[in-house]
């Protein structure tokens, strides 16, 4: 990523159920904190009824799902992405998950527990493969 690429980073207008600018979307707006220089691929859906912290510096790829509920297992619970964590192209997030600070998440990964900091993990459902330095 070049280093100005997110020098006049503006946060997007969030409509209720409309896509942004980018081509993603937000269901319970009011219940996503989105942080400082994130970049959110195009196709992702969030749905925040039970909150979705995603801190500065996030990547997130396109096509991903974030749930903060499951209406097929009935869980809930808060989705938080750590400072500059990267989510790979269609991942998913399941309820109550939080994904550490600089880890990585490899496409097409779904995430069903905590992921720590500083790792890499990818599959399903995700394993941490290795730290990172």
């Amino acid at each position: 990523m070049s280093k100005d690429r997110f020098e006049n980073w503006k946060a997007p207008e969030i409509k209720e159920g409309e896509l942004t600018k980018y081509n993603w979307l937000v269901q319970h707006k009011d219940n996503l904190d989105l942080g400082y220089k994130t970049d959110i691929g195009a196709f992702t859906y969030i749905n925040a009824k039970n909150n979705v912290i995603i801190e500065d510096n996030v990547q997130i790829g396109s096509h991903c799902s974030i749930y903060s509920i499951s209406t097929i297992d009935d869980k809930e619970g808060e989705v938080i992405l750590r400072n500059n964590c990267k989510i790979g192209t269609h991942s998913v997030i399941m309820p109550g998950v939080t994904v550490g600070k600089n880890s990585i998440i490899g496409a097409f990964s779904f995430v069903t527990e905590n992921i720590p900091d500083n790792v890499v993990a990818f599959g399903v459902p995700t394993k941490v493969i290795r730290k990172l330095d």
